[in-house]
């Protein structure tokens, strides 16, 4: 074979070898859901679910099997809310007020007047459900914080 063509050749296998062990070596970021999102919403989250989707509530998220697992998702294992009363363990973070409604389906979705981390609905509020990290939320002029656990493990 001539080496004129046979360097390049080289060149070109040794490339397409080198990105294709690369792309294998990198570590795929999956969604595990636990076991809890195969129960059927209690009445609580089905009231935030209407609450946010209103009257498209079954073809937005009843109908579609998949949305309705990621919402039980959030809604069941990544919301976290603590309250931190020492100030010096508080982090500076982004407000929920600073956070937009999630007002597509119901135009007059209203924040919540008095934060109550009983019942409060985090489908409301647009947080950056779909990144590889982990977000924090400070509620107003109080000590509690909404934590927004990855999907992505």
């Amino acid at each position: 074979m001539n080496p004129k063509f046979l360097f390049p050749l080289i060149l070109v296998g040794t490339l397409l070898i080198s990105t294709s062990l690369f792309s294998q070596s990198r570590k795929q970021k999956t969604v595990t859901y636990n076991t809890n999102v195969n129960s059927p919403l209690t009445p609580a989250e089905l009231a935030f679910v209407n609450e946010v989707y209103g009257n498209t509530v079954n073809a937005n998220v009843l109908d579609k099997p998949q949305r309705l697992k990621d919402i039980k998702n959030i809604l069941r294992n990544r919301v976290e809310i603590k309250n931190v009363p020492n100030a010096s363990d508080q982090k500076a973070c982004t407000l929920l007020s600073e956070v937009s409604l999630m007002n597509y389906y119901v135009s007059g979705l209203q924040r919540d007047i008095n934060f109550n981390p009983q019942n409060f609905n985090p489908l409301k509020y647009l947080f950056n459900y779909n990144s590889y990290g982990t977000h924090m939320y400070r509620v107003d002029n109080t000590n509690y914080f909404i934590i927004i656990k990855s999907q992505h493990k």
